[in-house]
C-alpha cells in the first residue's frame, strides 16, 4: 500500500541509514533507503508528500551534485551527515536544502526537519494542483473568451472591450458570465488573480479600422447562426 508520506534516505553509510530508518519509523513515518543517487534516482516515486535525507558523501556522487541533478523534481532536502562542513552546508542551503544536521544528530531536530519538509511539501503539492486545474480551465476557454480575459483583466470597460472586438456591449457581457464560469471565478477579483498566477498577459490593444470592421463581420456571422 502506497505511504500516505514517505522520507526518502540516500547514503552509502549504512550506520547513517540505519540510524536514520530507526528514528523515523519510531514516529510512524515510512523511510525508504537508498545506498547511492543512481539507486534514488531509479526507484519509481509515489505520489504522496515526502522529503529527501542526503548525506553529503555518497559513493557515486556527492549528495550536493544528486540535489542539483533533481531540480524541479527534487522534494525538500535535508542533509545530514558525519563529514559537516561549512562551506558545504552554506552551498546546500543556498542550492535549496532545508536544514544541516551533522551525525550524531539529535532525535528531535531531525523529527522537526523532516515534519517541516513534509508540510512544505504538501503545501507545494496543494497549490501545484490548484494552478494545474486553473491551467485546465483555461484551456477551454475559446478564443474570443481569451480575448475578452486579457482585456477585462487589463482594465478595459465593457464598452472599451466592445469597441476593441467590434462587438455589442451584451455579448461582452455575455463573454464574460461565461469566462467566470469556466474559469471558477467567484469574483473579478479572483479572475484577476487567476490570470495573475496563470501569466495570462492582461492586453489593451489598438485595433486599425480594418480589424475593428473584420471582427464585427464575424461576430454578425456569429449572431446569425
Amino acid at each position: 500500500m502506497t505511504p500516505g508520506q514517505v522520507v526518502f534516505v540516500v547514503s552509502g553509510d549504512s550506520y547513517v541509514r540505519s540510524s536514520l530508518e530507526t528514528v523515523l519509523r519510531a514516529q510512524g513515518l515510512h523511510a525508504a533507503l537508498f545506498e547511492t543517487g543512481a539507486g534514488y534516482m531509479a526507484c519509481p516515486k509515489p505520489d504522496v508528500p515526502g522529503c529527501l535525507i542526503l548525506d553529503v558523501a555518497l559513493p557515486d556522487m556527492s549528495g550536493l551534485d544528486l540535489q542539483q541533478q533533481l531540480t524541479h523534481a527534487c522534494p525538500p532536502v535535508i542533509f545530514v551527515t558525519r563529514h559537516a562542513d561549512v562551506a558545504f552546508s552554506v552551498r546546500a542551503i543556498k542550492a535549496g536544502a532545508l536544514d544541516f544536521l551533522a551525525f550524531p544528530f539529535e532525535p528531535q531536530l531531525l523529527l522537526r526537519a523532516v515534519r517541516s519538509a513534509l508540510d512544505l511539501c504538501a503545501s507545494t503539492r496543494v497549490r501545484r494542483d490548484k494552478v494545474q486545474e486553473m491551467c485546465d480551465r483555461l484551456e477551454k476557454l475559446t478564443p474570443r473568451e481569451r480575448e475578452v480575459l486579457q482585456s477585462v483583466v487589463g482594465g478595459m470597460l465593457n464598452k472599451q472591450v466592445a469597441a476593441w472586438l467590434g462587438i455589442s456591449d451584451i455579448t461582452v457581457q455575455v463573454h464574460r458570465r461565461r469566462v467566470m464560469r469556466k474559469m471558477g471565478a467567484t469574483s473579478f477579483a479572483e479572475l484577476v488573480r487567476m490570470a495573475e498566477i496563470l501569466g495570462v498577459p492582461p492586453v489593451v490593444p489598438e485595433l486599425d479600422a480594418s480589424r475593428r470592421g473584420a471582427s464585427q463581420m464575424a461576430e454578425r456571422a456569429c449572431e446569425l447562426r
